[in-house]
């Protein structure tokens, strides 16, 4: 196994899915902290847990529950990640982004990512929304580090757009229509699992970010890599403002997440139905 190329692995992946569904689905959702209970609208037809998935990684994160998800958003075909992965949790950024290369085997041509991230922003307030425009990949690493595969995609990936305007747009408009207020903003990732410093949030916030997470910009590079169209978005769980910081829970992030659920869910599933 460990000779094998991540296209061997993913075909191997994609075979036992296929053994599960024939689903098609056009769009991919990756579902982050405290945001699992989006599939209560998803016209579920298929679970599979990432254990039964041969080179899934499994969830090892509160809140993240470990299953890929198959159905139905009124006509249109989603597969949803409920639960992501995490460089903390020790996985190499290859393992990571594995199933954003599955999920493209799987024919997906979108992929819609949600996050639990702190804001740098004063005006970004506990459970808003923050549409992602662009980010900074404070990991140190890179998921496309390696030897080269070009059934991938490029090798140089161009990154001038990582998240299609075009999809920003359409949630944006979405949101306006149903009076959902949100942000737009530059996401920064770290490693953690440890939270920042008051030194370290004003230095993220001193080089142009307006939120901080643990997650999304590795998938959103390899999805990049593949062609897909790429929309995120932050549900601001906690405020790391340093003049006036104060100690947060995993709890608590949690439950301000579940508080976005439902205009979380308004723009996801009118993004899916409108792309």
């Amino acid at each position: 196994m460990i000779n094998k190329t991540i296209k061997e692995l993913a075909t191997e992946s994609l075979n036992f899915i296929r053994q599960n569904t024939n689903l098609m689905p056009e769009t991919g959702i990756i579902l982050g902290t405290g945001l699992s209970g989006f599939i209560d609208y998803i016209d579920v037809e298929v679970i599979l847990n990432y254990s039964e998935i041969p080179h899934f990684p499994t969830s090892t994160v509160e809140s993240h529950s470990g299953r890929l998800i198959f159905g139905k958003i009124e006509n249109k075909q989603v597969v949803a990640m409920q639960g992501r992965f995490h460089f903390y949790e020790g996985y190499s950024m290859q393992q990571i982004t594995f199933p954003v290369r599955v999920m493209k085997l799987l024919g997906i041509e979108n992929l819609l990512i949600s996050n639990a991230a702190g804001s740098l922003n004063p005006l970004f307030r506990n459970r808003s929304l923050m549409i992602i425009e662009d980010h900074i990949n404070l990991l140190g690493d890179n998921p496309l580090i390696g030897k080269y595969d070009p059934f991938w995609g490029p090798r140089f990936v161009d990154m001038s757009e990582p998240y299609s305007k075009q999809l920003i747009e359409l949630a944006e408009n979405i949101a306006l229509e149903n009076r959902i207020k949100v942000h737009k903003g530059v996401y920064c990732v770290i490693n953690g699992p440890s939270l920042e410093t008051r030194a370290e949030y004003r230095f993220l916030r001193y080089i142009g970010a307006d939120a901080v997470g643990m997650s999304t910009i590795p998938e959103n590079i390899v999805a990049r890599q593949m062609g897909l169209n790429v929309f995120a978005i932050s549900v601001i769980t906690d405020e790391c403002y340093p003049d006036a910081l104060r100690p947060v829970s995993v709890e608590e992030i949690i439950e301000n997440a579940n508080a976005t659920l439902p205009d979380l869910n308004t723009i996801f599933h009118q993004l899916v139905l409108r792309i």
